[in-house]
């Protein structure tokens, strides 16, 4: 199997606090806003209080505990603020972006996280990624979703740029939405990628992108992007280099909301 290596943690319990959450507005944050939402956003981790033989971590999102085990001797298994990012924009953004009955993909789904909270959350989850971390996909979905979602989300390999007709074929699968968090970082497939958003998004898909900037490789592939799509910059939090966009197709994407505050 792909499940996390057996080692021995020591970790301490974080408290996590019921109180209502700020919501996640539409703005570009200032370092204040930035600092405070980084903050409610890390409040919804925990760890385990004991020493434990898994390596996982905790987190509280959509009314429900959700648990992750993590291989951290590989990089798509394990769980990247990026991703917390986006799954908390779903969560406060439930009206705006409602979920329930939609049809979302996941690329790049690494360890389930946005997945997870998007199936129970009400949307029709496909999950995807590299054969290799399908295992350890498939047990976190299993774990956290089984018995607690309207649609049981499904899990299935997508290797950027591969057989995307053959595997998802255009005449047959629409997606309201296309998530990924974190899928731009250094490495050779940017091209591939950039094919497989081209591929699954049709004229009124949304793209919601959790993207951390690292190297001048990303805002190269920012500027590829928008050949093919509309941008726009949701949220931008300098803190965790993280931004968080919105796209569609050129030319289907409506005019932006006012900007709300804090």
């Amino acid at each position: 199997g792909f499940g996390a290596p057996v080692e021995v943690t020591f970790c301490t319990q974080v408290h996590y606090s019921a109180q209502p959450l700020s919501p996640f507005v539409l703005l570009l944050p200032g370092e204040r806003e930035d600092e405070q939402i980084v903050a409610e956003i890390m409040e919804r981790r925990f760890f385990p209080d004991h020493i434990a033989y898994k390596t996982w971590e905790g987190f509280h999102f959509a009314g429900h505990e959700i648990r992750i085990t993590e291989a951290t001797d590989c990089y798509g298994a394990v769980v990247w603020p990026s991703a917390l990012v986006l799954s908390y924009y779903l969560e406060t953004h439930s009206k705006q972006c409602n979920l329930v009955d939609k049809n979302v993909i996941e690329i790049g789904a690494g360890t389930g996280l946005v997945s997870i909270v998007a199936s129970l959350l009400g949307a029709f989850v496909t999950a995807t990624d590299l054969p290799e971390l399908l295992g350890n996909l498939q047990y976190n979905i299993l774990q956290n979703t089984k018995h607690k979602c309207k649609h049981q989300p499904c899990v299935k390999e997508l290797s950027w740029g591969i057989d995307l007709e053959k595997n998802f074929p255009r005449s047959s699968c629409h997606f309201d939405y296309i998530m990924a968090a974190d899928v731009v970082y250094h490495h050779p497939f940017l091209d591939e990628l950039l094919l497989t958003f081209d591929h699954l998004c049709k004229n009124d898909t949304v793209i919601l992108w959790a993207m951390k900037f690292r190297l001048e490789k990303e805002n190269r592939f920012v500027d590829r992007f928008q050949t093919l799509f509309d941008l726009e910059m949701i949220s931008n939090f300098p803190s965790l280099n993280i931004a968080l966009y919105k796209a569609m197709r050129k030319g289907r994407m409506k005019a932006r909301p006012s900007k709300l505050k804090i």
